[in-house]
């Protein structure tokens, strides 16, 4: 079992709610920002770039990468952007294999075809 605490209510929260925020805390973490984990986050893909195609092409596959290497807990199956909105927030259906126990080593048990939508900033406002 997975467990944490929710960044904003307190609240605890378990298995896939913990891991949906922690895609969420990770896309929305610049590179370079955490101290002791310089390459953690990937929200630099769309800081200050213009929302268009290639773009939004690039930071799908920034944000694939980082799943990759700071969620242990989730393998990406689809993330395609969904929303993108002139003020530079563009939104990202994602869905995956979801392993509870991933934090202890343990991927025997596995969750298929979960899924969320996530919300990133940073493309240049007009």
């Amino acid at each position: 079992m997975r467990q944490g605490v929710d960044r904003n209510t307190g609240a605890i929260l378990v298995d896939w709610a913990h891991c949906q925020q922690s895609i969420g805390v990770i896309c929305s973490t610049s590179v370079g920002s955490l101290l002791m984990a310089r390459d953690f986050g990937a929200k630099d893909a769309l800081v200050d770039r213009p929302m268009n195609s290639p773009v939004i092409l690039k930071a799908v596959g920034v944000f694939a990468e980082a799943l990759r290497r700071d969620e242990p807990g989730f393998r990406l199956t689809k993330l395609s952007p969904t929303n993108a909105a002139p003020n530079g927030v563009i939104a990202f259906d994602i869905a995956g294999d979801f392993y509870p126990n991933a934090l202890d080593g343990d991927f025997s048990v596995v969750e298929r075809g979960v899924s969320a939508t996530i919300l990133s900033t940073g493309g240049s406002a007009p």
